[in-house]
């Protein structure tokens, strides 16, 4: 057990906890592994593609972490084995979650770069981009509100933290739009960037005439 945990930190990525995480709930196999990955909308917050999923279940099957317990049809592969997480699984799940790295990081938005870099473009450019935020804030404030719809119809010991976190997302995408309302008002009329002028140096000699 402590080389498995030992190793966790360094070894698991995000696919690999998601995956593990919804193994320690209940078993399946691949494809419910996706399913459930598309009925939760993990796509929101963890990069999981559907190679990455049979992936991470052959590299945690090779760590111990879960371990095959029957075929629903049959040799049909990794696709039909259902998964169950081993004794070792939760305390690797823990240990890889107990680093500040969770807590640390800080990855710019690609709207904050663009936002940043904006002072050298036009200012119609600039308000294009900024309804183009616009829109898109709009329609995750939509989107999230029928997802936070359907997870108070779900039940089960999740469902108040996933709630909270779909709040969360809601709070700071409105929050984000107030933001933008006042934007424009903030820009500066940017950075002009004058030709240089192809002048005739003289050194000290006169014109022929």
């Amino acid at each position: 057990m402590t080389s498995t945990i030992e190793t966790s930190r360094s070894t698991l990525t995000t696919p690999d906890l998601v995956v593990l995480a919804l193994l320690c709930e209940h078993p399946m196999h691949g494809y419910q592994v996706q399913r459930e990955l598309e009925r939760r909308e993990v796509s929101d917050w963890a990069g999981v593609s559907r190679p990455q999923i049979y992936y991470s279940l052959k590299k945690l099957a090779k760590l111990r972490l879960i371990r095959p317990t029957r075929d629903d049809e049959g040799p049909s592969g990794p696709e039909r084995t259902i998964f169950a997480p081993t004794p070792t699984a939760r305390a690797a799940l823990a240990d890889a979650l107990d680093s500040e790295h969770w807590m640390t990081q800080r990855p710019p938005p690609p709207f904050v770069t663009w936002l940043a870099l904006s002072i050298h473009a036009p200012k119609a450019v600039f308000e294009r981009g900024v309804a183009a935020r616009r829109r898109f804030l709009e329609a995750q404030v939509e989107k999230e509100t029928l997802t936070l719809d359907g997870i108070r119809a779900d039940h089960g010991p999740t469902v108040p933290l996933a709630e909270s976190i779909v709040r969360h997302a809601i709070d700071t995408y409105r929050l984000e739009l107030r933001w933008l309302a006042g934007l424009s008002r903030l820009r500066s009329p940017g950075i002009q960037t004058r030709p240089k002028t192809n002048e005739r140096r003289r050194h000290g000699t006169h014109r022929k005439g």
